[in-house]
């Protein structure tokens, strides 16, 4: 970690924040919950909200590849950007040893289940100290759900190897305002919304702002209207 991070100095970070409603997305999670709880067969009785931010982001890679791609130095020749098909995400976990980032090969192919199901698998694994290198190799893009113990604005660091890296901060429950019709007339009311902070980093490089963007706001699509997320599943 000492020499990833002293390296990551070398790189320009585009910074960019965003917030989320979860509420829709809270809904159809506790559908999905009800549902295994139906199925009782054992395999898995909760989903969490990882799998969720997992797949909107291999999702949102899909439309914007070049969040996936890597910086390719080699000594006296020039730089290379090398595009990956290959959605492995990273998911930095706090274990019992210290900060590692296992990941979840070609999430591009995988359902919510299958995602919820190896993410238990690793946390499984990375709390008895049984990670295998293999799932430590070959990440394209990382997601820190940092929000898990606290913090809402976070600035995530990139590793050489990325030129992409997401955040997310804890779940709040905040006044928003809505407008609705009263009486054909447009009235504004406050209402309470579950809200979350994504802060996304970039290598400045190769990625500008206005993609950085566009990705963010096509993330926070997924997230607050579940069914365009599964319109968009294969």
């Amino acid at each position: 970690m000492f020499k990833s991070m002293t390296d990551s100095l070398g790189i320009p970070h585009f910074r960019f924040k965003d917030e989320i409603e979860l509420d829709a997305l809270m809904q159809a999670r506790q559908r999905i919950n009800e549902y295994l709880v139906e199925l009782s067969d054992g395999a898995m009785s909760k989903m969490t909200y990882m799998p969720f931010f997992v797949k909107a982001a291999s999702l949102a890679l899909t439309k914007y590849p070049i969040l996936n791609a890597k910086v390719a130095v080699e000594p006296s020749a020039p730089p290379k950007l090398l595009y990956r098909a290959a959605h492995n995400i990273g998911v930095a976990m706090d274990t019992p040893g210290g900060l590692i980032v296992p990941n979840i090969k070609d999430v591009q192919t995988k359902s919510l289940m299958d995602i919820a199901a190896e993410l238990r698998s690793l946390a499984q694994r990375g709390k008895s100290g049984a990670i295998a290198s293999t799932d430590l190799k070959g990440g394209t893009f990382t997601l820190s759900n940092v929000g898990m113990i606290g913090g809402t604005y976070l600035s995530p660091v990139l590793v050489d190897s990325e030129v992409c890296i997401g955040a997310i901060g804890k779940v709040q429950r905040l006044p928003r305002f809505e407008t609705v019709e009263i009486d054909g007339r447009s009235v504004e009311r406050v209402v309470p919304r579950h809200i979350l902070v994504t802060s996304w980093s970039a290598d400045h490089r190769v990625v500008d702002g206005a993609t950085m963007a566009r990705f963010a706001v096509l993330y926070k699509k997924l997230l607050e209207h579940p069914e365009i997320m599964l319109a968009n599943m294969k």
